[in-house]
Order: C-alpha cells, then sequence, then structure tokens
C-alpha cells in the first residue's frame, strides 16, 4: 500500500471544512487523491469546544475510524479542557503517538491553529498530487496547511495504538 499522508488543512469559517469536503470528492473523483479517511470540526464563535464529525464510514484498508478520530480530537480540544489529572493520564498514549508521527508539537500547532470561528478538514490520504490539491482548496482560501507523513509502518503501528485502547 503506498504511503499514507494525514493533512490537517484549517479554515476561516466554521463552516469552510465543510464545504471543502465537497471539493476533496470532486478531487478524488477525478483522480488527484485517494480518501482513506476524514474528519471536520467546526467551531463557532463562542463555544466553548467545536463540533467533530467522522466522515462517511469507509471500508477502505486505510479508514482510521472514530477510536482514532476520538482520541486525536480528545488530545487537540478537549485535554486542555479536563486539566491536569486527565492531561497526566494521556501521557502514555501520547508518547505512542509520536512513534507514529503524531507528536506534540503536532497536536500543539492544530490546537493554536483551530480556535473559535475557523474549521478543520483532516484527512488521512494516499496518491495526492499535492500541488494540484492545494490548487483545488484555493476557493476555500485554507489559511494553513499541517501535515504529517506516515509511512505504511507507522500507520499500522497507530492503529494498533487504537485497537488497544
Amino acid at each position: 500500500m503506498p504511503e499514507s499522508t494525514l493533512t490537517v488543512w484549517k479554515f476561516e469559517t466554521p463552516a469552510g471544512a465543510g464545504e471543502a469536503v465537497r471539493t476533496l470528492g470532486e478531487m478524488q473523483k477525478q483522480g488527484l487523491i485517494t480518501i482513506l479517511d476524514f474528519a471536520t470540526v467546526s467551531w463557532e464563535e463562542g463555544k466553548k469546544k467545536p463540533a467533530t464529525k467522522q466522515g462517511a464510514p469507509t471500508t477502505s484498508a486505510g479508514a482510521l475510524g472514530g477510536a482514532f478520530w476520538g482520541m486525536l480530537f480528545g488530545l487537540i480540544f478537549f485535554v486542555p479542557l479536563l486539566g491536569a489529572a486527565v492531561g497526566a493520564a494521556t501521557g502514555a498514549l501520547t508518547g505512542s503517538l509520536a512513534d507514529v508521527g503524531i507528536d506534540d508539537d503536532f497536536i500543539k500547532s492544530v490546537r493554536n491553529e483551530v480556535t473559535p470561528g475557523t474549521s478543520a478538514l483532516f484527512l488521512m490520504s494516499t496518491g495526492a498530487v499535492l500541488d494540484r490539491v492545494k490548487d483545488g482548496f484555493k476557493v476555500h482560501e485554507p489559511s494553513e496547511l499541517i501535515y504529517t507523513n506516515l509511512s505504511a509502518e507507522q500507520e499500522s503501528a497507530l492503529r494498533r495504538v487504537f485497537e488497544e485502547e
């Protein structure tokens, strides 16, 4: 299986990520990207936490599933709200994630960028023609692209982390 890439695209409006999902579907039809799994985060102004939504269920071998997205979003958006006791309990998990390409810098970067009034598209994909995908998203004017490349070995290790939970 080709190398998977986890990308996070930030949008300047709470609806931006949802709109970008349609663009992403068109890019897949054009053969510019293969979508393995995705989820969106939409954070309305005035809300204490964002709304999260997993993409349509997929049977793709690369699909990560709800446990992955729930844990990742929990670490990024909800652990800071829950305090030190819960934060300490996640230390082992974040260490495991670092082994597969998702480290504290990635989590902090996303946490600092995806704030009230914005949204984000979290995407696991393969075979992306990155310049064409970036051009496709220009109509939505993402302000930031944060990405982590995951090798097949890293992706497999990531799956094991979440299967153990």
